[in-house]
């Protein structure tokens, strides 16, 4: 659950794969931007969307070439690993083998509005663990990156890079909260109920559309919590590695929980990481959504 204790030593380098996965999300970002302009995207609308768990769940082509892009890049560089893809799907994690999990735009309704917050997710899995990863923020020209045990760093349009540090709130109530919400009408009506009674014990809420996007500004201090219900592995694998590499303490389902599970992704700021817990817990949201009593 909280990624903050010592970490085991891996067999692989840390350092490369790092590097592949910022080199992997920096490529499909540039893609992105590339075939945006292209495609002439805006007002929510592009050539070749399509929907998926409902209408409300776009899947653009860029989507689509992104996660591609990707893959023909691993089976360039790495042969011998596997993919794990929101798209195209891929293999489970195999013992001592490396997956990359990948989410080939987080934050595609932005995309197709024209809200500059989407991201490439790019993860590595080693053995069951997350151990290097990357998220690119493709309006912003940043790139968030960490490796297990390495810290964090962002590296920014003008090629700088800078330490990822999270924030350090007096008490829940300065506390900027960042969340996000479901596809289906019925968790969103009751994730918003949850936010409605939360939002009178914090400073404010910020839903910004990427959760990958929401965990890398906690890591870089520009909000002091985050939680959302509901996420698949591919939304939170690199950006919770991220956030806990900076310092969050960082609360996690099992890798194999699938987003109708309902079950919590959740960050904070140590400072606050009790009292934001709490708070969840005392409204019966540190579980799933679905037993979430409002």
């Amino acid at each position: 659950m909280n990624d903050n204790a010592a970490e085991p030593a891996f067999p692989r380098d840390i350092d490369d794969l790092r590097s592949m996965s910022v080199l992997l999300a920096s490529a499909a970002a540039d893609h992105i931007r590339a075939r945006r302009l292209e495609l002439g995207v805006g007002g929510g609308r592009a050539e070749g969307t399509g929907v998926k768990s409902g209408r409300v769940d776009p899947v653009t082509v860029v989507d689509r070439e992104s996660e591609a892009l990707i893959r023909r890049l691993v089976a360039s560089l790495r042969p011998g690993d596997a993919v794990f893809g929101e798209e195209d799907g891929g293999a489970a994690a195999v013992p001592g083998g490396v997956r990359w999990i990948v989410d080939p735009i987080d934050g595609t309704v932005n995309f197709l509005y024209g809200i500059p917050a989407y991201g490439v997710s790019v993860a590595c899995e080693v053995d069951g663990r997350i151990v290097a990863g990357a998220v690119a923020d493709v309006a912003g020209g940043r790139v968030f990156h960490a490796g297990l045990g390495a810290g964090a760093v962002v590296r920014t349009a003008d090629g700088r890079e800078e330490t990822l540090r999270c924030s350090a709130p007096d008490d829940l109530g300065v506390s900027l909260v960042a969340t996000g919400f479901g596809y289906d009408s019925a968790r969103r009506a009751t994730q918003g109920r949850l936010v409605a009674d939360l939002l009178g014990d914090v400073r404010d809420i910020r839903r910004i559309g990427s959760a990958a996007l929401d965990l890398c500004l906690l890591a870089a201090g520009a909000v002091d919590c985050y939680f959302e219900h509901g996420l698949n592995l591919w939304d939170w694998a690199a950006g919770a590695l991220i956030a806990g590499e900076a310092g969050a303490v960082v609360k996690l389902p099992d890798p194999e929980a699938a987003s109708a599970d309902g079950e919590l992704v959740a960050a904070s700021a140590p400072t606050v990481a009790e009292e934001f817990f709490g708070a969840l817990d005392a409204r019966g949201a540190l579980g799933p959504i679905s037993r979430c009593g409002r």
